[in-house]
């Protein structure tokens, strides 16, 4: 996962704000989503992969996921959580 230390300096390409490790109860909601085919990125491409980690902006509006360890933070590629 990523360190604590990277953590404090990762933010959000948009707001510049905090960023903290997805939970795993958001992560099996996206995940169940995913499944269903519901599940689209900010530009409304659909989902297919899993994600298995992710990054949550401080305000709980964007989900940016990590892939093979790396966190993409590309608003493009981010997942909508609620109202932005």
């Amino acid at each position: 996962m990523i360190s604590d230390a990277l953590l404090t300096l990762l933010r959000c390409p948009q707001t510049m704000q905090a960023l903290s490790p997805a939970s795993a109860e958001l992560l099996a909601q996206l995940d169940d989503a995913r499944v269903a085919g519901t599940l689209r990125d900010r530009t409304g491409k659909l989902v297919r992969e899993p994600i298995p980690a992710g990054l949550v902006r401080e305000d709980g509006a964007l989900l940016f996921p990590i892939r093979d360890g790396i966190p993409v933070l590309l608003l493009d590629e981010a997942i909508a959580l609620g109202a932005e």
